[in-house]
């Protein structure tokens, strides 16, 4: 059996739905055919039985049946009392007297004799039965009861049995049984072929999803669709719609990849051009004998280490634009948010000795990734540091799940508050500031997952504002023991 399960799983999907309609059909067709037939039978058989009781005649039976048990002889023509091509009185010890002309004997049964002996006389019974020349006839058995000899005395108890043949009805069954077996093929054959034509359209589309599936594994190709009528919803049309998205979604992943590679090679290329520029100098130095002046080889150390700084920044960012929507970095937990805001601020305020940063922080907890989310707050206040004019004032505050950082530097002009997180986005006016155009974009993402949002601002009377907006995790953390 498990063979058999594992060829019929190994057919194509069409071979099976032709199959599995054609089975189906066979077993409702075999049903029908089946019922039809012993229908048939019951009403034939039941037409037999009517037509053995109206064979009977007269209320003398009891009478002419104790007289042909006493002559045991066939009664005179046109005196019978049953019409039948057989028909005979038997006692209860199975002895038959012919009482009508017949063309011969029903042969009896021991059930027949204990139907005589024993049964009620006002009941009928019927049987398939045979005849002395092994010919097959439906039997009536009547039970007459107990009849008197000629001195008065009780004798055996006698019953009627007649018969009539059953070769015309058999005949007639038997041409229905390949009437029906002829109806059946033929319908199981157009039930397959049925089968196989729905399921072949049926599964078109199929094909065709398979056909884009194959093409782009084998050129790569993106851009293939396939095409869905904007009113069907069955299963089809919706894996058709799957794979539309999930090709639309796999393009535009390859193209910020390709956007990201780019625009990483040209940010990169900037300061590496600057690094081998300055190590080109102080090695050509080095090879002529002619040093550079103190100053100047002190000013080239400081531009390589800042430059090589710089390259180690944009790689992490790099890094971390990398992972996928749904790769984590770090198990995500409750993290308290005062705090993490706290640890970022003592970052900030020894990048900006010269700036006033105040803050002003309430308790608040939220599910995220603790050291991304800290490197997202740091790049906020690294912006407002970066920004804010000397002895310029950062404010800082935390409260119901929002925080907002507010610097007083120059702002960032309407048309460009769209963009400020795309990646490598950087402002005009910025592009002279160190830095990669990558911090906000990471700002965005860590705080996009951890289910809250960020928008930047201008801020009245001057600067920016950055907002983060964060959901409070369901729980607090547990409180620490003394």
């Amino acid at each position: 059996m498990s063979k058999v399960a594992r060829r019929f799983r190994s057919l194509p999907i069409r071979s099976r739905l032709a199959l599995l309609v054609a089975a189906a059909v066979a077993f409702a067709v075999a049903a029908v055919s089946v019922t039809c037939w012993f229908i048939v039978q019951g009403k034939l058989y039941e037409q037999l039985n009517q037509d053995l009781q109206r064979g009977m005649r007269g209320p003398q039976q009891i009478q002419q049946a104790e007289q042909a048990l006493n002559n045991c002889s066939t009664t005179p023509q046109g005196n019978g009392f049953f019409r039948s091509n057989y028909s005979q009185v038997v006692t209860e010890s199975g002895k038959v007297c012919v009482t009508d002309d017949s063309t011969g004997a029903v042969k009896v049964t021991q059930a027949d004799k204990e139907q005589i002996k024993n049964a009620d006389t006002g009941r009928i019974y019927f049987r398939d039965g045979t005849d002395e020349h092994g010919n097959a006839v439906r039997v009536m058995v009547r039970p007459l009861g107990a009849t008197r000899t000629a001195d008065g005395e009780a004798g055996p108890s006698v019953g009627f049995v007649a018969a009539v043949p059953l070769k015309s009805t058999r005949n007639t069954l038997n041409d229905l049984s390949l009437i029906l077996l002829l109806v059946s093929g033929v319908g199981v054959l157009g039930a397959g072929a049925a089968g196989l034509a729905v399921a072949r359209a049926g599964l078109r589309p199929v094909d065709k999803l398979t056909d884009a599936v194959e093409h782009v594994a084998r050129t790569e190709d993106l851009t293939v669709r396939i095409p869905v009528e904007d009113d069907s919803e069955d299963e089809i049309a919706r894996l058709s719609r799957s794979f539309n998205s999930m090709t639309s979604s796999l393009a535009s992943s390859r193209e910020l990849q390709q956007q990201l590679i780019a625009d990483a090679g040209h940010e990169l290329r900037t300061p590496l051009t600057s690094l081998r520029t300055n190590i080109e100098l102080l090695t050509r130095s080095e090879e002529t004998g002619r040093p550079l002046p103190e100053a100047d080889r002190k000013a080239l150390l400081a531009s390589v280490k800042a430059q090589v700084t710089e390259l180690a920044s944009l790689i992490g960012d790099l890094q971390e634009l990398s992972r996928s929507e749904g790769q984590r970095g770090e198990r995500v937990q409750v993290v308290p948010l005062r705090d993490t805001v706290e640890a970022a601020l003592r970052r900030a305020r020894l990048r900006g000795p010269e700036l006033t940063i105040t803050a002003d922080l309430e308790p608040w907890y939220v599910m995220a990734e603790p050291s991304a989310l800290e490197r997202a707050i740091v790049n906020v206040l690294d912006n407002a540091v970066k920004f804010s004019p000397e002895g310029g004032t950062v404010d800082v505050r935390l409260g119901d799940g929002v925080l907002t950082v507010r610097d007083h530097g120059p702002g960032i002009a309407e048309d460009e508050l769209p963009h400020v997180f795309d990646r490598f986005w950087r402002s005009p006016s910025a592009r002279a500031l160190p830095g990669s155009g990558l911090g906000l974009s990471i700002v965005a993402r860590t705080v996009r997952r951890a289910g809250g949002e960020v928008t930047l601002s201008r801020a009245d009377g001057g600067g920016t504002v950055a907002t983060l907006r964060l959901p409070g995790a369901p729980t607090a953390p547990p409180a620490e023991a003394p």
